[in-house]
């Protein structure tokens, strides 16, 4: 709770008044954008990540880059836009660990736990084929894929996000479900399909 909060506080403007507030430089307005999205993205990210230092770092930097990146953002609603920027920083900060890791090996305790089934499906987004393959379809197929699934966004909020209708969420996502599978079977070829 904030004991002092500047005369004239923005609790009524929408998330994109808000934006283009801090976009000027108001401090005033990145708090009140703070104190409305902080709750459910410390939530979601605590879901991805079992360090609590990390989940606040995450949602720091997150909040950093509004502060520098506001005036790109277009619409009212702000909701997905940043849950697709903490997500990123927590990929981000992910792949900084591996590289710290890679750098500086540290014995392998027996009782270490397994990297959770979350953490597999985004180092293969990021790293294998299924990364490759992602950078082998195009943007917009691409950009409604990483928001639906990579981000976890509804329909609604990816449309939102993104700037278009539901229902082209729904179809692009089909395509580039179906696309993804055609490059995939490009890159991996079954043994079974008979002679190369």
């Amino acid at each position: 709770m904030r004991l002092f909060r500047p005369v004239g506080g923005h609790r009524e403007k929408s998330d994109g008044a808000l934006l283009r507030s801090v976009a000027a430089g108001d401090q005033a307005a990145l708090a009140d954008l703070y104190d409305r999205h902080a709750g459910w993205l410390h939530a979601r990210l605590a879901r991805r990540c079992a360090d609590p230092e990390v989940v606040r770092e995450v949602l720091q930097d997150t909040f950093v880059t509004v502060w520098r990146s506001a005036a790109a953002h277009r619409g009212e609603e702000a909701g997905g836009w940043l849950w697709t920027i903490a997500a990123r920083r927590l990929v981000d900060t992910r792949r900084a660990q591996e590289r710290a890791v890679r750098v500086v090996p540290e014995p392998v305790e027996p009782e270490a736990a397994a990297p959770s089934a979350e953490d597999r499906v985004l180092a293969a987004l990021e790293y294998g084929d299924v990364g490759t393959a992602l950078d082998r379809i195009s943007p917009e197929l691409r950009e409604v894929l990483r928001a639906t699934v990579v981000d976890g966004l509804t329909t609604r909020e990816a449309a939102r996000l993104l700037g278009i209708p539901e229902g082209t969420v729904k179809s692009r996502a089909r395509r580039a479900r179906a696309e993804l599978r055609a490059v995939l079977a490009k890159l991996n070829p079954s043994p079974l399909g008979g002679p190369a």
